[in-house]
């Protein structure tokens, strides 16, 4: 059990198989319901409310989330034991609220306005239905025209066929633009300086509804104006807000590492350096490792051939000190001066989309997500 005197970070409770659901509050308290509806307001939730214990069945058990006012803790004491009760008071100084959270079995003791934006948060995870995080995979270029963009995208576009909710990221500002790689520059929705005024938290279903969909899949590029860098904490806000809603979510890496890339890294599963097989690459690349992996602890290899002499894809792993992704295929198509109709991987029978399934059955897998 646990006091919250201010913002904190918990996991909260799933709604089960991920579906949304209506937080329940008991409390007689005018006052203290009149502050927990204004949250539940501001968190986009609409909750069920009442003076003890609902009568009818299964009302107390299936709320994802039960707020019960101090006021009320002794009308609940007789319900059944589950996780996910809060109890809400407004006095710090009021040692007996621990005692009457043990008898009602509540898993936190809140108190207001103090854990205002904690209770917001833990609300909100309810209202969006809230389940397992999406599997996260940055990919970067060991050094420049490596084709780390590319492979972003085909593993995307793979993860999308696939039949998992998927969303791109474009984390370099000067990339040229991934919605340009696949084709959709000209579609309507939000880029990234429309959210460089992000604080706190942002919805993932507002997010990912405002976002350019190509190829069944959203993404989040740039625009074509001056805006290059976005802050860390809208960084931070926008990212966690993709992962909440599940599936995939891949990120195109810059080589540089900001204060934004760090938030990005932070929040990764598993990072992919992509490594052309030749000795100046494989130099570059060391320097990227090095830096990339300051915060990210899961950093892997990818291989582009052709190699060069005394080079294969092992050896370029063994000299980088990372564990083996495997060689990225060449897809012939792409070679084509206006770099072909369809986008990265868009071919089940092609090398590169054969190379990112494998890839994501290997992740999920190791995940626990198959």
């Amino acid at each position: 059990m646990e006091t919250v005197t201010g913002t904190v970070t918990h996991d909260p409770p799933h709604a089960a198989g991920g579906r949304q659901g209506r937080p329940l509050i008991v409390t007689e308290d005018a006052v203290l319901l009149d502050d927990l509806l204004r949250l539940c307001a501001a968190a986009g939730a609409t909750p069920e409310v009442h003076h003890s214990v609902p009568q009818q069945r299964g009302g107390w058990e299936s709320a994802p989330l039960v707020l019960v006012g101090d006021d009320a803790a002794r009308r609940v004491r007789g319900a059944a034991r589950r996780r996910g009760v809060v109890l809400v008071g407004r006095d710090q100084d009021d040692s007996g609220v621990w005692r009457r959270a043990v008898e009602i079995g509540a898993d936190h003791v809140l108190v207001l306005p103090d854990g205002e934006q904690w209770l917001v948060d833990r609300i909100a995870d309810v209202a969006e239905g809230v389940g397992r995080p999406a599997l996260t995979v940055g990919v970067v270029g060991g050094r420049g025209g490596a084709g780390a963009s590319t492979l972003a995208c085909a593993l995307a576009v793979t993860s999308a066929r696939e039949g998992l909710r998927t969303l791109l990221v474009d984390a370099d500002p000067l990339g040229g633009g991934l919605d340009v790689l696949l084709g959709g520059e000209t579609v309507e929705g939000l880029r990234w300086p429309a959210f460089a005024a992000s604080r706190g938290r942002v919805g993932g279903g507002a997010l990912e509804e405002s976002l350019p969909e190509l190829h069944r899949l959203r993404v989040l590029s740039w625009d074509r104006g001056d805006c290059v860098a976005i802050p860390p904490q809208a960084v931070r806000a926008v990212l966690a807000a993709a992962r909440r809603r599940g599936g995939t979510v891949i990120v195109d890496l810059p080589r540089r590492i900001d204060d934004g890339i760090a938030e990005v890294l932070a929040q990764l599963d598993v990072g992919l350096l992509v490594v052309p097989a030749e000795l100046r690459a494989v130099a570059a690349a060391g320097r990227v490792a090095s830096a990339v992996g300051m915060v990210l602890r899961d950093l892997r290899v990818a291989v582009r051939g052709p190699y060069a002499p005394g080079l294969d894809d092992r050896e370029v792993a063994r000299l980088l000190g990372l564990p083996l992704v495997g060689e990225v295929p060449v897809e012939s198509g792409l070679l084509r001066p206006d770099g072909g109709k369809a986008p990265p991987g868009a071919s089940a029978r092609g090398p590169l989309a054969r190379f990112c399934k494998e890839f994501w059955e290997r992740s999920m897998t190791e995940a626990g997500t198959a």
